[in-house]
């Protein structure tokens, strides 16, 4: 499964981790503004914002995972199996496949606002990218430095909801997530204070004991409320290297390390990489599970006038600096 968060610390931050028992050889892909993007039913965008993000790489088309454009707008697609429902066309909409959905919102527009006014033009419709890609059941996470909404399509149709914790893992839907965080609301990173009965005396024995029973299991749910927490209770500088490296120790909070879950065919779910991207600087940084390292990639390095798709490969090997 998935986890997505949305961060301020000077600069705006977006990123995710990608938790499958598989990799597709995803690579970063930067898109320049004079790529034309082909749309199934919704004619051809020749030009448009540039954007960088992780992507899976079919026949020379990126195909986001998660992405973020050069006005600072960022969106990522999460798994939502059981409860995604794509709809047929409709004439008086723009119709687009799950696939398709990253590339037009980020290549067209530059804040959430926009985006939520757009969205009622747009019908999700159930279009494979091809045989052997069937449409991957989906709702995303879409943010600027100032909001962040939840896109879920549904079998009664298409909602958008505030997410006022800048977060969102997989299954149930988003609302259900938001209710559960009302269990939690006792939880508190202050020194516990004890509230069990005036007529015992109880102490502290360690730190950390007033969030006691935040959940610790890798079920979506869990993570949802774990991320919000760690997330919500952050703190750090606003230099850009504490700000990256505080992002990626808030994923590691919610990891999935291999042997945890058992996915199918005892193949084991693990988090195949993480991301965090500076969204006003266009600097996407990740590591892998097995390169602990934080790789840069910097989208205005690139020549963002161009026609064609910029790809870089992950660096996957462990990448260890020896003192001696």
């Amino acid at each position: 499964m998935c986890t997505a968060i949305s961060f301020s610390s000077g600069d705006h931050y977006f990123g995710r981790n990608l938790d499958l028992e598989y990799h597709y050889h995803e690579q970063v892909a930067v898109t320049p503004r004079n790529y034309p993007f082909c749309f199934r039913s919704a004619g051809t965008m020749q030009a448009h914002y540039a954007m960088i993000g992780m992507a899976m790489v079919e026949k020379g088309y990126p195909l986001y995972y998660d992405a973020t454009n050069e006005a600072g707008l960022s969106m990522a697609g999460l798994h939502f199996p059981g409860n995604a429902v794509y709809h047929q066309p409709e004439a008086s909409k723009n119709n687009l496949a799950s696939f398709e959905l990253i590339p037009w919102l980020l290549g067209k527009y530059e804040t959430v606002s926009q985006v939520r006014q757009a969205l009622s033009n747009i019908q999700i419709v159930d279009t494979a990218y091809s045989d052997d890609l069937p449409p991957s059941p989906l709702h995303w996470m879409i943010s600027d430095k100032a909001e962040s909404i939840v896109l879920e399509c549904m079998a009664d149709g298409m909602h958008i909801y505030d997410d006022p914790v800048g977060v969102l893992t997989n299954n149930p839907p988003f609302p259900y997530h938001m209710y559960r965080m009302a269990d939690y609301m006792g939880l508190s990173r202050e020194t516990a204070i004890n509230s069990f009965s005036e007529d015992v005396k109880i102490m502290p024995y360690s730190h950390g004991l007033a969030a006691f029973g935040l959940p610790g299991d890798l079920s979506s749910s869990s993570r949802f409320v774990r991320a919000a927490y760690i997330k919500l209770n952050s703190v750090c500088d606003s230099s850009e290297n504490a700000s990256i490296s505080q992002f990626f120790h808030i994923l590691s909070g919610v990891a999935q390390r291999k042997g945890m879950v058992v996915a199918r065919d005892e193949m084991y779910e693990y988090t195949v990489y993480s991301s965090c991207c500076n969204t006003r600087k266009g600097i996407y940084y990740y590591t892998t599970y097995e390169n602990s390292q934080i790789t840069a990639v910097d989208m205005r390095k690139c020549d963002l006038q161009g026609k064609e798709v910029i790809f870089f490969p992950l660096v996957r090997s462990q990448q260890i600096r020896r003192e001696n």
